[in-house]
């Protein structure tokens, strides 16, 4: 019998983009706190690679929930005469210098993959090593709304354009893979207007290149009920949160049949025990 090759990490943890619905990613991290379960590896695309880097630099879900509670759009992009976009992105790389500790992505505590777009090839790339500012500012550059990302002379987008759910960049290292899906397709109304138009664009695309990831999942958490937020939205930071934490509860509570599992199971049913009490 053939024996089984060991793999580097028991638990990823799969983050993908979604703007502002990403911060449903602190709700996942908290009950990830509240069971003792930490993992060895995150994915992170756009919103997910942001929430994803701060978390690996040793914050904890409520510390990043304080750095944007009570801050505007205009805090993390500067609007500009458009010509590569129509935000530059330098606001947001100085919050990551001012607050992040580690300053590249192999001083992380928790390894970190940051998943962006090679505008210039076409092709998806993941960021292992290097600056953490660059890899997140590229991997969370929406096009058209902000300005590609220029690193060692290539230009790099955001991640979701081929990768929106980074399952697949840590799958075979990993023995068991958590995935946060924060970009679930709801049919809800829209505006007809450039902004509107184009963010409704977007998930339609991002939702596509999903389905493979999807299925790569042992644990998939999808926040659906975020589907109503904007994709900038700061103005509901703890309702967006607590809806992560509920689809993870939900989650976690479907693998009682995993005996895998089963010291994370006990946790979340003492979890929803006191909830109750």
């Amino acid at each position: 019998m053939k024996k089984r090759e060991k793999k580097p990490y028991k638990v990823g943890l799969a983050l993908s983009g979604g703007g502002a619905k990403g911060f449903a990613h602190l709700g996942v991290f908290r009950l990830l706190e509240e069971c003792g379960l930490k993992p060895d590896i995150i994915s992170g695309t756009s919103a997910g690679a942001l929430a994803g880097c701060l978390y690996a630099d040793g914050y904890t879900s409520d510390e990043i929930m304080q750095l944007f509670i009570g801050r505007e759009f205009s805090e993390f992009a500067k609007m500009q005469l458009p010509k590569a976009g129509l935000f530059d992105n330098s606001r947001l790389c100085h919050f990551l210098e001012k607050h992040l500790r580690a300053k590249n992505l192999e001083d992380l505590e928790i390894p970190l993959v940051v998943v962006a777009t090679d505008l210039d090839h076409g092709i998806s790339h993941e960021f292992r090593t290097g600056s953490i500012v660059d890899a997140v500012a590229a991997s969370c550059s929406v096009p058209i709304i902000f300005t590609p990302v220029e690193i060692d002379g290539i230009h790099y987008v955001d991640g979701g354009l081929f990768r929106n759910f980074p399952v697949t960049n840590i799958r075979q290292e990993c023995d068991k893979v958590i995935g946060v899906n924060v970009s679930p397709l709801i049919p809800i109304k829209y505006k007809q207007t450039i902004w509107h138009i184009a963010e409704r664009s977007y998930h339609y695309m991002f939702r596509a290149n999903t389905t493979e990831d999807r299925l790569l999942c042992d644990v998939l958490i999808e926040a659906e009920d975020v589907g109503a937020y904007k994709m900038f939205d700061l103005d509901n930071v703890n309702e967006i949160a607590h809806i992560g934490y509920e689809a993870a509860l939900h989650a976690f509570n479907e693998l009682v049949q995993d005996s895998k599992f089963d010291l994370l199971v006990r946790e979340v049913q003492k979890i929803k025990a006191r909830t109750k009490a």
